[in-house]
């Protein structure tokens, strides 16, 4: 018999009825039911119902009786239409069944360590040791379908309009500067190490410099890093460079790739151009540089109201360069005592604040936690300042700047998740411009570049980068979606002298720079163009289109929360042997540790 498949699983439908079919595929569910054999056959189409009867053919009916959950099998016989009572419309091919008289098992299969169906309790390190049967699951087969698609938007958009495709090397020099890079021992060059890239900065760059004018790449990076929910050691993002452009350029272009790719794989139509926010307005509205626009919760700064305030939690807070601030929470003044004690402790243990201040503005009175000490005309000047309806809540927090605003942030989002305030039908895409180029760390007494070293300082700001560089914008954007940052990227320095200044701030001196970075500052010498661009975290994306919690859900084989594959059982040792031909050699107590 042969096994080569006429239709798929998801195929067939009333339209069939009469048609000789061979079906591919692994046993779903299987039901005997008077001796008559109903198997549901699996592929990653879907599902369809075949018969193995004795009237239809006795061998295939004898050897039907062997089958068992996930024998992969190859069945033909004649698309029969089901009779209306047994008609399943959650199925596509629910009102057909296919009445076998040919079977071929391909496979046999031991019983797997779960279930193969969607919403399965499994323990997820459980899932990720036996990815290939998780991968069997019609919900993350879905997922790899929707990556798919969205692969196949982008490559469209960015040919469309012509941008080149072109692959830079995945062995590279090491520059740290942000997270760890994986190292690669080098053989032939004793005692040197290539860097696997964190991204294809430098080399995108040399493109501009080389006229490929506008360049994209779907591509793998790594980063020796901390894991959460959305991070992964290994990751892929969609890679452009422009030249000859503005922040313009790249956000129109953007736009509509990200529009093209929501339609494309999940339907959403979306209409550039996407709103706007600065760094610092996002941060003093939403506490957050990557905010989640799909509810409101706005910000309100109480500090004027109450810096003369008996209660020295705000005065001297506020005397300090503090700020007190709070939102409005529409509908929840009638929360009890114990709740909010409740809302307190998880502001102390979680955002780490000091403590939770808050004002029911309810019909029968204004209430506030703290009525002791601040007089009622300053909690009634706070109620008005904030436009808070009868029956609101105001949550208020008290601290340093810019901490103050994370912690609030961080709470803002708490309360928008415990009451169900986010609107998850919504899509919401914002820019977020204008970021400081220099973050100060007090640990290393010293400058670090907030995105990266080649991100071009505002023109206006370029003679403060000396004498005031916590003060230098950016030309650096974010792009954000539903409280997750999608994208980052900014208009590049193009002038060497300009590049050496920013090192300089960095605490560079020229010669780590020319260590570090000479091939880039060589080829600004051979006349480099304005250019610009920006990078995308394609696993992040599709893990939003797909409504999935984490990025595991929508990479084929991923690592867990410590970096580990599972499945294989990476990374692992390797012999004395390859590590003496790499130049070397383990520390004694690890080698034994390991042992």
């Amino acid at each position: 018999m042969s096994f080569k498949r006429t239709h798929t699983c998801g195929q067939l439908t009333k339209s069939d009825t009469g048609e000789r079919v061979t079906l591919n595929g692994w046993v779903d569910t299987r039901r005997d039911l008077g001796g008559v054999i109903f198997i549901d056959l699996r592929d990653r189409y879907g599902l369809t119902q075949v018969v193995f009867s004795p009237q239809d053919d006795a061998e295939a009916h004898k050897i039907a009786d062997q089958l068992r959950s996930e024998f992969v099998i190859s069945v033909s016989g004649v698309v029969k239409e089901r009779d209306e009572i047994n008609i399943n419309p959650k199925m596509t091919t629910g009102e057909i069944e296919v009445r076998v008289d040919q079977l071929n098992i391909l496979s046999k299969a031991d019983t797997p360590p779960f279930e193969i169906k969607d919403d399965i309790k499994t323990n997820e390190e459980v899932r990720l040791k036996y990815r290939y049967l998780d991968l069997r699951r019609p919900e993350l087969q879905q997922k790899l379908m929707l990556r798919s698609k969205t692969y196949q938007a982008v490559r469209d958009y960015y040919y469309e309009n012509d941008f080149a495709e072109v692959e830079t090397p995945v062995l590279m020099k090491s520059t740290p500067e942000g997270a760890r890079d994986y190292l690669v021992p080098s053989r032939v060059n004793p005692g040197k190490f290539f860097a696997l890239p964190q991204s294809p900065q430098t080399y995108k760059q040399l493109l501009m410099v080389s006229g490929m004018d506008r360049y994209f790449q779907i591509v793998k990076c790594f980063r020796d890093e901390d894991l959460r929910a959305d991070r992964q050691p290994e990751f892929t993002q969609i890679d452009v460079e422009m030249s000859f452009v503005d922040e313009e350029d790249i956000y129109n272009h953007t736009e509509a790739m990200i529009s093209k790719v929501l339609e494309v794989t999940i339907g959403k139509k979306v209409t550039p151009p996407f709103p706007r926010m600065s760094y610092q307005d996002a941060m003093e509205t939403y506490g957050s540089d990557k905010p989640d626009t799909r509810f409101d919760l706005k910000f309100v700064d109480f500090s004027k109201i109450v810096a003369k305030s008996e209660f020295r939690v705000f005065s001297k807070t506020v005397s300090d360069g503090g700020a007190v601030v709070g939102f409005v929470v529409p509908g929840l003044g009638t929360l009890g005592r114990g709740i909010m004690d409740r809302l307190t402790k998880r502001v102390q243990e979680e955002i780490g604040a000091g403590g939770l201040i808050y004002i029911k503005n309810n019909s029968e009175e204004i209430y506030s936690s703290v009525s002791k000490f601040v007089s009622e005309e300053t909690t009634k000047d706070m109620v008005d300042s904030s436009h808070a309806n009868e029956g609101d809540l105001i949550l208020i927090l008290a601290g340093q700047k810019p901490k103050v605003f994370q912690q609030l942030g961080d709470l803002r989002l708490m309360v928008a998740k415990e009451y169900e305030l986010i609107d998850e039908s919504k899509t919401d895409l914002l820019w977020v411009t204008d970021f400081p180029l220099l973050e100060y760390d007090d640990e290393d007494g010293r400058y670090y570049a907030m995105h990266h070293p080649f991100t071009s300082p505002k023109e206006e700001d370029l003679e403060s980068l000396e004498s005031d560089p916590g003060q230098v914008r950016a030309r650096a954007y974010d792009l954000v979606m539903n409280g997750h940052e999608i994208g980052g990227g900014s208009i590049r320095i193009h002038r060497a002298d300009v590049q050496q200044r920013m090192f300089r701030a960095l605490g560079i001196d020229e010669e780590e720079a020319e260590a570090k970075f000479g091939f880039l500052l060589d080829a600004f010498r051979y006349g480099a163009p304005p250019h610009g661009g920006i990078a995308l975290g394609l696993d992040r994306l599709v893990m939003l289109l797909a409504g999935a919690k984490n990025l595991r859900e929508v990479i084929a084989f991923p690592k867990n929360q410590k970096a580990q594959s599972m499945m294989d059982n990476s990374p692992d040792v390797v012999d004395d042997e390859q590590l003496k031909e790499l130049h070397i050699q383990l520390k004694p107590g690890l080698k034994q540790q390991l042992s």
